[in-house]
């Protein structure tokens, strides 16, 4: 009995510690509508996909930071970033930014993935546009 209670014990413990590591390494997928009807701003990393608003880039004096809106048909989201962006990256164009949410509402993005061509829309955008009746397969996304 107590060499099957050991395993057991040993078990737990790793199936415990392999859920910490992966709930730690999860970055789950939001839309700026998503965030905005959440009682309070999520914890942990978060992927934020959508649209970057036309007029929103704006960087500082020295270059070291860029601020700018990602935005869908009903919300935006403030972003700021703090690195060198895609070659992709525009105004207009679908990007999918992750990051922790501030005190302040901004998403503080450590990665900003911009995308490829114009046939190419991200899993979890495309997923969120359908989602939301502006997109079906074999047709370009309506622009909000």
């Amino acid at each position: 009995m107590a060499l099957i209670g050991g395993v057991f014990a040993i078990a737990a413990l790793a199936v415990g510690l392999t859920l910490t590591a992966l709930g730690r390494s999860v970055a789950y997928f939001y839309t700026p509508s998503d965030l905005a009807a959440l009682a309070g701003p999520p914890s942990g990393v978060v992927r934020l996909g959508g649209l970057v608003e036309t007029g929103s880039v704006h960087y500082t004096d020295d270059k070291a930071e860029v601020r700018f809106v990602v935005k869908d048909e009903a919300a935006s989201t403030p972003v700021v970033f703090a690195g060198i962006l895609p070659d992709l990256f525009r105004e207009g164009q679908g990007v999918v930014v992750e990051g922790e949410i501030g005190l302040d509402g901004a998403l503080r993005a450590t990665q900003v993935f911009a995308k490829h061509d114009e046939n190419y829309m991200p899993r979890e955008v495309a997923d969120a546009l359908k989602k939301q009746g502006r997109w079906k397969e074999g047709e370009a996304p309506r622009a909000p």
